[in-house]
């Protein structure tokens, strides 16, 4: 029995489209942050904020611990955008980072990090306080 030309290739068609992994289209978001940080050599930071992701806004709280040369107290308030994120719990997830910095009243600060789900975090904004650090770092960061 022969099948025609035709119908076979339209089996053909649904089988290559059948074995296709399905494909995830990432998106991008906004967050802002406030972290209050804190320490003498190590040091622990805690804070909240908010990520705007499809037109709603979730509640995010923010944590971690410092390493290495830390003094001080401050209060950063960061504003950007998150990258590569499918749906909101893909921003929650532990971000490192190795820095330095100084703030003494205030002062600049930028950051982009990374997540082990492949979120990009690009964030801005302004430091107050009493800080001065050379130190290994790490943020936790949680939908409430």
């Amino acid at each position: 029995m022969k099948v025609p030309t035709a119908i076979r290739a339209a089996l053909l068609a649904l089988t290559a489209i059948a074995g296709l992994p399905s494909v995830s289209f990432a998106d991008s978001g906004t967050v802002s942050l406030t972290i209050y940080k804190a320490g003498w050599v190590i040091g622990g930071s805690g804070g909240g904020g908010t990520l705007t992701f499809r037109g709603r806004s979730y509640p995010l709280s923010a944590g971690g611990l410092d390493y290495g040369f830390v003094f001080g107290g401050s209060k950063t308030v960061l504003r950007g955008r998150v990258r590569n994120i499918a749906r909101p719990s893909d921003v929650a997830g532990v971000y490192g980072a190795a820095g330095a910095g100084l703030a003494i009243g205030g002062g600049a600060r930028a950051i982009v990090l990374t997540n082990q789900k492949g979120a990009v975090l690009e964030l801005s904004g302004r430091q107050v306080g009493l800080m001065a650090n050379v130190d290994l770092s790490g943020l936790a960061i949680t939908l409430k």
